[in-house]
């Protein structure tokens, strides 16, 4: 249900522009863009879609398909949150028409529901395996773990380090930045741009000290902060490219420079983390009577036909 809804805005947006591209351009935070409609819709609701499309098949036939349902729920709580007091503002109101916006607050409504329900129904459906036959869910490798906690880490502290500097160089739009405001240009269903940053950064946070204890929770927390990750860094570097700050790097101040640099640090990050997250990690062993010589092939466990032999033989043997 959560595709689907994403899906529907998604679809509304392309029939309301003239020029899809330019659509794609809005998303990408190009500022000469002109549309012939208000989009509802930001670049994070399609990296959404591709997460639920993801957990879905995951929750199919996947390990860890309790903790995929778990964290996609955890996201879009804290995704979809916002927008049950931000759909209401003046400046929405101005915006979007009464219709749109009555129909906004219905999709997030249902979208939290949905994301509790997932979090519920992951949680109550968790059991240990009942044999070795059953996959057991995998954890992120040593190797993987401490690579991703070192990039996602760094990543997480990054986006931290800009938050700060954005309200000490604007302190005039906090806490509006976070909460939402009339002061702000934001998506009809998307969260306020400091909310969606913070929401971003503790997932790096915590996917990575997760993956640090290779946590079984690690690679699909990771993952879906990798993809947000993915999507800030992909638009940062496709912009950089458009206003053609490459050609003239030297010339930017030092603030520019280094936003395009931490563009190109994220995207670089975030593909890194998603092909060693990508990887299926190490199950954990099952202790139990199904181990051993009596359902498979091996050595029998000591014990099993009788004391050891002794290891010289006795006197007169």
């Amino acid at each position: 249900m959560l595709a689907l809804i994403v899906a529907d805005w998604l679809v509304r947006d392309l029939r309301a522009v003239e020029e899809p591209a330019d659509l794609v351009r809005y998303w990408a935070g190009y500022y000469d863009v002109r549309l012939s409609a208000m989009p509802t819709t930001s670049a994070n609701d399609v990296a959404l879609l591709v997460v639920y499309v993801v957990a879905f098949f995951a929750a199919l036939q996947s390990s860890v398909a309790a903790t995929a349902l778990v964290a996609t729920g955890v996201v879009t709580l804290a995704m979809r949150l916002p927008g049950l007091w931000n759909i209401g503002e003046p400046a929405m109101s101005a915006r979007f028409a009464d219709d749109l916006r009555t129909r906004a607050l219905i999709c997030s409504f249902a979208a939290l529901a949905a994301g509790i329900a997932l979090v519920i129904t992951a949680g109550a459906g968790r059991r240990p395996p009942r044999d070795f036959s059953e996959r057991t869910p995998t954890r992120p490798g040593r190797g993987a773990g401490v690579t991703t906690f070192l990039l996602l880490g760094a990543s997480g502290a990054v986006v931290i380090a800009w938050e700060i500097r954005q309200v000490v160089r604007f302190p005039d739009i906090f806490p509006q930045w976070y909460v939402g405001g009339d002061r702000l240009f934001q998506g009809l269903i998307g969260p306020p741009p400091g909310w969606g940053d913070a929401v971003i950064a503790l997932l790096c946070l915590f996917a990575a000290v997760s993956a640090l204890s290779r946590a079984v929770h690690a690679r699909p927390f990771g993952l879906i902060a990798v993809g947000l990750l993915l999507t800030g860094g992909v638009t940062g570097v496709s912009r950089a490219v458009h206003y053609k700050m490459l050609d003239h790097f030297g010339d930017l101040p030092t603030e520019d420079q280094l936003t395009v640099v931490t563009w190109f640090f994220e995207a670089v990050v975030a593909v890194v983390v998603l092909i060693v997250l990508a990887r299926r990690g190490s199950a954990d062993a099952l202790d139990g009577p199904h181990q051993g010589y009596d359902q498979g092939y091996g050595y029998p466990p000591p014990g099993v036909f009788g004391p050891p032999p002794p290891s010289q033989p006795p006197p007169g043997w």
